[in-house]
C-alpha cells in the first residue's frame, strides 16, 4: 500500500532520508543505509544555448542538460542529497533501478514532493549493473521537457574487457527557432503518438559529436531520455557494432544490422569498432542524422570484442506455476479533451481505468495485487494504433513472447509495445510496495496511461 499523506508529511519537509521511512520493507539488497551522502545533486534553472544565438530557460541537474552523470559500482550504496532550487516542487525517480519503495521518487506514493528550497536524501544499494537514468516523477512533461534528465551508470564489479566507454544521451527539445519553449503536451497529439519536440540533440548538443578511437572497441551506452520520441537507431559508416545489453541487462552479443527501435526511457549498450582514423559514423534515427561518431587516433588497446557481460542477479520466473494477469492499453472509453477541473485531459486507460494525475489517491486503488514471491505473467495488449514503451518501477521483467515478432527472452524494465501487439512478460514479485506501471511517452502517462501495482 502507498504510505499515507500524514506519514509522508512527518518525514517529507526537507529532512527525509532512507532511514526515516525505511520501515516499509526490506529486501536482500536493502540494509540500514549509512549516514551522509556522496553526491550533491542540485536541480536549478540553467539557461542553455540550444539554438545558436538564443538562450533557452532550461532546468537541469547541474550546469548542463542532460545533467550530471552519476556513477556507482554494482552492489554499493548510492547516496545522493537532492537540493531543489527550482521554482516548483520536484522529486527524483531512478529509472530501471530495483530499490526500496521509499526511494522511488513518486510523489504521494513513496515520498512527499520536495518543495523549493528543500532537500531530500536518497540512499539505496544498486543490485544490478547497467545503464540507467534519473528524472522527476512530478509534472513530468514540463520538468523532463525543460531538461531534468541525466544518466546513472552502474559499473560491473569485475572488469568487462571494455577499454573505452562513451555515454550518449538522446533528447528532443520542444523549442522554436528562437529557443523559446513550445507546449510540452498538446491534447490532440497526446491522443496520438505524443507531442514531439522539434530539435534533436546528442548529449545536449544538436548534431553532437562523440570521439571514438580507430580500430578499437568502444562501449557506447545509448540512452533515450526523451519525453516522446522513439528512435529507429542505426549507424552509417565504416564500423561494426554489436548489442551487449538492453535496458541495463546483458544479452548474448549480436550484430546491430538494422534499425533498433529505442522508445522513451529505453537504453541500448553497443560495442562499436570503427574503421580508420579520420572517418565518421552517422548515428541516425531512420534516415535522419542525430549525431556523429568521429574516429580519432588509436590508443593501442581494446581491439578484441569483449565476452558477454555478466548477468545481473535477477530472480528467474517460474513459468510453470505462473499466474497470468491481463493488461489492456487502450483509448479512454469517454475521452475528455476539455476536462473542466483537471490540468490534463483523460485520453488513455489501462484495463478500463484512466489515471488522474491530479488525484493524489490513485495509487490507493491498485489495478493488480500480487503476492510477494510469486511468479506472474503479464499479458500486455495494445489495443491502439500507436506504440507504447511500457515501464515498471521497482522490478524487472522477462520478455518471453509476442504475436508480432520473434522473441529471444531477455530481462528489462521497459518494453516497446507495438501497435496492436500482444506480448507476454514474466516476473517474480519480489519487491514489496505499490509500484507505478505506465507508458513512458510522458503525455500518454499524464493523460491516463498509468496504473499502480501492489506487491504484498
Amino acid at each position: 500500500m502507498p504510505i499515507s499523506r500524514r506519514q509522508l508529511m512527518i518525514v517529507g519537509a526537507g529532512l527525509a532520508g532512507a532511514g526515516a521511512i525505511g520501515a516499509l520493507g526490506r529486501q536482500w539488497w536493502r540494509e540500514t543505509p549509512p549516514a551522509g551522502f556522496d553526491h550533491d545533486l542540485v536541480a536549478q534553472p540553467t539557461p542553455l544555448e540550444l539554438v545558436h544565438g538564443y538562450q533557452t530557460p532550461a532546468w537541469a541537474y547541474g550546469a548542463s542538460a542532460p545533467g550530471t552523470e552519476l556513477r556507482v559500482r554494482q552492489g554499493d550504496w548510492l547516496r545522493v542529497r537532492f537540493h531543489n532550487r527550482l521554482p516548483v516542487s520536484s522529486t527524483v525517480h531512478w529509472h530501471g533501478i530495483r530499490l526500496p519503495l521509499e526511494m522511488d521518487g513518486v510523489p504521494y506514493v513513496s515520498q512527499m514532493p520536495v518543495l523549493p528550497g528543500e532537500y531530500f536524501d536518497y540512499r539505496f544499494r544498486v543490485p544490478d549493473a547497467g545503464s540507467y537514468w534519473y528524472h522527476p516523477h512530478q509534472s513530468s512533461a514540463e520538468q523532463l521537457g525543460r531538461g531534468l534528465v541525466a544518466p546513472l551508470i552502474v559499473e560491473e564489479r569485475d572488469p568487462t574487457g571494455f577499454v573505452h566507454e562513451r555515454t550518449v544521451s538522446l533528447k528532443n527539445w520542444h523549442v522554436d527557432e528562437q529557443g523559446a519553449f513550445l507546449p510540452f503536451s498538446i491534447p490532440r497529439e497526446a491522443a496520438r503518438n505524443g507531442t514531439l519536440g522539434r530539435l534533436s540533440s546528442v548529449n545536449g548538443v544538436p548534431l553532437g559529436v562523440v570521439e571514438v578511437p580507430a580500430g578499437e572497441v568502444t562501449r557506447v551506452r545509448l540512452l533515450n531520455l526523451d519525453n516522446t520520441a522513439t528512435y529507429r537507431i542505426n549507424l552509417k559508416g565504416d564500423a561494426e557494432a554489436r548489442i551487449y545489453a538492453i535496458d541495463g541487462n546483458p544479452v548474448e552479443p549480436v550484430p546491430l544490422l538494422e534499425d533498433y527501435w529505442l522508445g522513451p526511457g529505453m537504453r541500448l549498450c553497443l560495442a562499436l569498432r570503427p574503421g580508420a582514423e579520420g572517418g565518421e559514423i552517422a548515428l541516425r534515427d531512420g534516415p535522419m542524422r542525430l549525431g556523429t561518431f568521429k574516429v580519432i587516433a588509436a590508443t593501442g588497446g581494446g581491439q578484441l570484442w569483449p565476452p558477454r557481460l555478466p548477468r545481473n542477479p535477477l530472480p528467474e520466473p517460474d513459468l510453470a506455476n505462473a499466474e497470468i494477469v491481463p493488461f489492456n492499453f487502450e483509448w479512454a472509453a469517454k475521452p475528455s479533451l476539455l476536462a473542466a477541473q483537471a490540468s490534463a485531459p483523460s485520453l488513455w486507460q489501462v484495463n478500463g481505468q484512466a489515471w488522474d494525475i491530479d488525484d493524489k489517491t490513485c495509487a490507493e486503488r491498485p489495478i493488480a495485487r500480487l503476492r510477494l514471491g510469486r511468479t506472474y505473467i503479464f499479458e500486455l495488449r495494445n489495443l491502439t494504433q500507436y506504440q507504447h514503451p511500457i515501464h515498471l518501477h521497482g522490478m524487472s521483467f522477462k520478455v518471453i513472447a509476442s504475436n508480432k515478432r520473434k522473441i529471444t527472452p531477455y530481462f528489462t524494465d521497459t518494453f516497446l509495445l507495438g501497435r496492436n501487439e500482444r506480448a507476454q512478460v514474466a516476473l517474480v514479485a519480489d519487491n514489496p510496495g505499490t509500484w507505478m506501471f505506465h507508458c513512458h511517452v510522458i503525455d500518454h502517462m499524464e493523460t491516463g496511461l498509468m496504473a499502480a501495482i501492489e506487491v504484498a
